[in-house]
């Protein structure tokens, strides 16, 4: 099955994100360490990398997978399950890379609206990826409750979603804030690139949940919102 042409946009814009993150965070940031003795700044950029390739990209993958995948619905469900659990353990350690730099630069934690949105959207996704293996998975429920769980199960999923681009969103500014505060120049290159990313990520959200929210082209594509009945 091809790959239909909104999802080739999505993932072309996630492509182009992943790449701008890298740019900005390995070119302007210096790279990225786990540990630094001398430049704490290489311990932060951990953090923008993982949150938009490891969960909004991942992540982004995992809500597609139902429509861009074309093997059977039990084997899109388990590709869905892993990816979301990827994205969900890339995103948490991106959030304690986070904690650590704060924590080894003496700054506040959860200080401001980016962390708070941040910290309880991971928490929203556990849940929801929680609940969806206990439901659709493991032990799994009837299929009568599956059909009635379902499109709540998806709202919610899109809601999460939406909540991780918003945190992206406050992350970009926030930062290009305390950059631009320290004296980097309101147009220079790195401001601009900041701000680009930013508006990819938000251009790969929306192509997401668009694509994900069009009704199926052909019967034999089962959708995001699809359960069988057995």
């Amino acid at each position: 099955m091809a790959v239909p042409a909104p999802a080739k946009a999505a993932r072309a814009l996630a492509a182009t994100a992943a790449a701008l993150v890298l740019l900005w965070c390995v070119h302007f940031g210096g790279g990225l360490a786990l540990s630094s003795p001398t430049n704490k700044g290489l311990i932060f950029n951990v953090h923008p990398v993982l949150m938009l390739i490891g969960f909004i990209i991942i992540g982004s993958e995992a809500i597609m997978s139902y429509k861009t995948l074309p093997w059977s619905h039990d084997t899109n469900k388990k590709v869905h399950l892993i990816l979301h659990a990827v994205a969900l353990f890339l995103g948490s350690f991106g959030i304690y890379a986070a904690f650590k730099f704060h924590n080894e630069s003496g700054i506040a934690n959860l200080y401001s609206l980016h962390s708070w949105v941040g910290l309880g959207t991971i928490i929203l996704y556990g849940l929801q990826w929680v609940s969806g293996f206990l439901t659709f998975f493991f032990p799994g429920a009837s299929p009568t409750l599956r059909r009635a769980v379902l499109p709540w199960h998806v709202r919610a999923g899109l809601v999460v979603y939406v909540l991780a681009l918003l945190a992206a969103e406050l992350g970009f500014l926030e930062k290009l804030t305390f950059l631009q505060t320290a004296g980097l120049g309101k147009y220079s290159s790195e401001a601009l690139l900041v701000n680009f990313t930013a508006l990819v990520v938000l251009l790969l959200g929306a192509s997401v949940v668009l694509y994900v929210t069009a009704p199926a082209q052909s019967e034999h594509r089962l959708g995001y919102s699809s359960v069988r009945k057995s």
